[in-house]
């Protein structure tokens, strides 16, 4: 191959030897140097005009009533494809995330702040259901002209259950141990899942959640939702990472009677939907045991919440 003294911008030529694997014959002008890098055998060429235009980009606009006056551009990053994009964009993950920042106690509300952009980055599909997706939304705080930190995490709203068994004298809970990858360790937990649909039955998935997890079958007559005794406010849900993950969690309270047989049968018990790669074991502590036992931030509001309603005499 040799480089020539001459320049033409966007043109290379490409040199085709008998051997059947082209070669690149950039023709261009460098002052510095001149080397030539030449095939044994005689190669025939021709000049092809290389493209500099970048793939085309997967965009989408919205227009939002709490800023009708300034479209919002939704984008695809590299890598998402267009059934991704579609998915991401229709998903209720999304849909509710626009809907929260402009409700009553939304970031544009009050008009301080408005959404330029959102940049889908990544869709993790649960089958034929989006489960998770990430996106990069650009928000502006109009005071100061500055964007305000913006990357999220949607995996959407989750259920978890303080169990409490009363048995001969002694209160006992009941947490899960599972595998968390995330954090590289196995987690003490109270028996907890995600919503698997829009219907917001939430307690309807706590009791289908402790059945999955626990093997105990709970009537959802007898759930108590702690977060309910929230202020209003809060919307009645607690939010364990709000700085990254738009996750929101119903506590509830199920308290009961069992046998101190019932008691020693769970211990241990090894449960979960193996054939979704959940591996859990059932672990039953003395209540007034349970705040140490665990690193479980579910728990620990739980507990929180719970001792305090019964402090106030709002339990039933």
């Amino acid at each position: 191959m040799i480089f020539k003294n001459s320049f033409q911008p966007g043109i290379m030529r490409v040199a085709v030897p008998r051997c059947g694997i082209p070669l690149l014959k950039p023709v261009n002008k460098f002052p510095f140097f001149s080397s030539t890098l030449s095939p044994k055998t005689c190669a025939r060429t021709f000049s092809a005009k290389m493209s500099t235009n970048p793939p085309s980009q997967l965009t989408h606009t919205i227009n939002l009533p709490a800023q009708l006056s300034q479209p919002v551009s939704i984008i695809a990053a590299p890598g998402v494809s267009n059934a991704q994009f579609r998915n991401a964009i229709e998903s209720s993950l999304f849909k509710q995330w626009l809907k929260n920042i402009q409700a009553e106690t939304g970031l544009l509300v009050n008009g301080a702040m408005s959404l330029r952009q959102v940049l889908i980055q990544g869709v993790d599909m649960f089958g034929k259901r989006l489960g998770f997706l990430k996106f990069k939304a650009d928000i502006i705080d109009k005071e100061t002209g500055q964007k305000v930190p913006g990357i999220v995490f949607a995996r959407g709203p989750a259920v978890a259950v303080l169990i409490l068994l009363d048995s001969e004298g002694e209160t006992y809970a009941v947490l899960t141990e599972q595998v968390r990858v995330p954090v590289g360790r196995l987690i003490l937990e109270l028996p907890a899942g995600m919503l698997d649909d829009d219907h917001g039955d939430f307690a309807g998935t706590a009791v289908r959640e402790v059945e999955e997890e626990t093997g105990i079958h709970l009537n959802v007559h007898d759930m108590v939702d702690l977060t309910a005794f929230l202020d209003a406010s809060t919307g009645g849900r607690v939010f364990p990472s709000p700085g990254g993950c738009d996750e929101e969690i119903s506590l509830f309270l199920y308290r009961g009677n069992v046998s101190k047989e019932k008691i020693q049968q769970l211990q241990g018990k090894e449960t979960g939907l193996r054939d979704h790669g959940e591996l859990i074991k059932v672990h039953v502590v003395p209540y007034d045991k349970l705040w140490r036992a665990t690193a479980d931030a579910k728990a620990l509001t739980a507990i929180a919440l719970y001792e305090m309603a019964k402090r106030d005499g709002l339990l039933p």
